[in-house]
């Protein structure tokens, strides 16, 4: 909950609340991704001064919406499970209305091939109901997945780390059929990597929270609202209520140590600051620690993470158009998944089309590929569909770090006292998501209060 106003200990230290004694000496955060943004939200929860710096005029950084002809949409489609707490207690905190996220069973549906849905029961009852009831899939699929379900619990979801997940399947005889209709579409949807190269043990702890947790913790909680209303705005009216300061379209070109700190080249306050944490993209943050003395190595392992695209086809298709799901799983061409926006408070007909990872897709026109999508969802759903209304293509080239067996992540210290990380490539156990970017940005927040106040009961958290 947002702290409560307190007697101030000393003019110097500031007031207390939510947690102990509050330094007065400013932050800096670059990025207003989701990572650095909770950090934001953190510090300031705890009064200390914070800058956010963005060089955009849109906060959400890689998920974030984006103004076209007219309509909004996102520049991709996230969604959460409900084990992922640390997103929805931040909305909590900063005025969110849990209705801006859509709760759905667990539900794996490709039409005309497949229906999985968990059963509102603990685990693992839940997914064994849910196979029985299963369409689609025959006893050895079903066999098969709950072999892997099993491996994996007896291995307490922890893998050899050079295995893929690829191998992982091979190894556990899981069916061709049940590997392409589900375990191959949920690696890329989750890792957003191949499952040739894609590393088993993120893969175990995604299914360690999703199909072996809970039915409230398997949930999908997709989001009702553009990604930027989401969580980045809620965050900057709290952010501003406390002082905090937004600088939106503010490119940082080059951090500076100074004595007692940092200096930013393109802060136009020109301020010192006494902790300076780099929330942007990787191949941003590389760029940004390179020329600092003592960081050459930490920017080098950044710049050797890999990246990987997400494409996202929007297909304004009518008001008579409803998928049968919110989300349903697509097969024989270039997307992998399509989202029925109208079913989440969006545009009735507004359909989203995700293709996750490198493909043949690639060398197609945007318009070439908008024709591909639009033939592969009406063979998906068996009838004449009309021509589109509207459509776009959103291609984020670098949307995640491609999720491989034993990637070396840097941690959120960097060499220099004061100068720390936060961002979704820097979690070693999950891959890259709103809940991992939003983990990092408050493990980081942490460890910033602890270094401005250590004595602080909750900065040791």
């Amino acid at each position: 909950m947002p702290g409560r106003r307190g007697c101030g200990r000393d003019a110097r230290r500031g007031r207390t609340g939510d947690g102990g004694g509050v330094t007065q000496q400013p932050v800096a955060i670059i990025g207003a991704g989701y990572a650095g943004l909770a950090c934001a939200v953190e510090l300031a929860r705890r009064h200390v001064p914070v800058t956010v710096f963005e060089r955009s005029h849109t906060l959400g950084g890689r998920a974030r919406v984006v103004a076209k002809d007219g309509w909004r949409v996102d520049n991709g489609q996230h969604i959460l499970i409900g084990a992922y707490t640390e997103l929805t207690r931040l909305l909590r905190l900063t005025g969110g209305s849990p209705k801006l996220l859509e709760h759905l069973p667990l539900t794996l549906h490709t039409p005309g091939h497949m229906h999985l849905q968990a059963a509102r029961l603990p685990a693992p009852l839940h997914l064994a109901i849910g196979l029985l009831r299963a369409t689609g899939l025959g006893w050895a699929d079903r066999l098969a997945m709950l072999r892997l379900m099993r491996f994996l619990k007896k291995q307490r979801f922890r893998v050899e780390a050079q295995l893929t997940v690829a191998e992982l399947l091979r190894d556990t005889r899981q069916s061709e059929r049940l590997s392409r209709l589900v375990w191959e579409p949920l690696c890329v949807a989750a890792l957003n990597t191949p499952v040739a190269e894609a590393s088993a043990q993120v893969f175990a702890s995604v299914l360690r929270d999703s199909l072996a947790a809970g039915a409230s913790a398997s949930e999908l909680l997709i989001p009702r609202v553009d990604l930027s209303e989401l969580f980045p705005v809620p965050a900057a009216r709290y952010l501003a209520v406390r002082r905090g300061k937004l600088r939106t379209g503010t490119a940082v070109e080059a951090i500076r140590p100074v004595a007692g700190g940092f200096r930013l080249e393109g802060d136009p306050a020109d301020q010192r600051y006494a902790h300076v944490v780099v929330a942007a993209a990787p191949h941003h943050a590389g760029a940004l620690l390179a020329p600092l003395d003592g960081c050459a190595r930490l920017a080098a392992k950044i710049d050797a993470l890999s990246s990987e695209p997400i494409t996202t086809v929007y297909l304004a298709l009518g008001a008579p158009l409803r998928l049968a799901h919110a989300m349903i799983g697509l097969v024989d061409g270039p997307a992998q998944w399509a989202f029925d926006r109208g079913r989440l408070g969006g545009p009735a007909g507004l359909i989203a089309c995700v293709i996750s990872t490198h493909g043949t897709h690639e060398a197609l026109s945007r318009e070439a590929l908008t024709l591909a999508v639009h033939a592969q969802l009406e063979r998906q759903l068996g009838r004449r569909l009309p021509a589109a209304e509207w459509s776009q293509v959103i291609t984020e080239k670098r949307a995640t770090f491609a999720c491989r067996p034993g990637l070396a992540r840097p941690g959120p210290q960097t060499p220099l006292p004061g100068l720390w990380l936060a961002g979704d490539y820097l979690d070693p156990d999950y891959p890259a998501t709103l809940e991992s970017a939003v983990r990092s940005g408050v493990a980081t927040a942490a460890r910033v209060l602890q270094a401005l106040e250590p004595t602080a009961p909750e900065a040791n958290r």
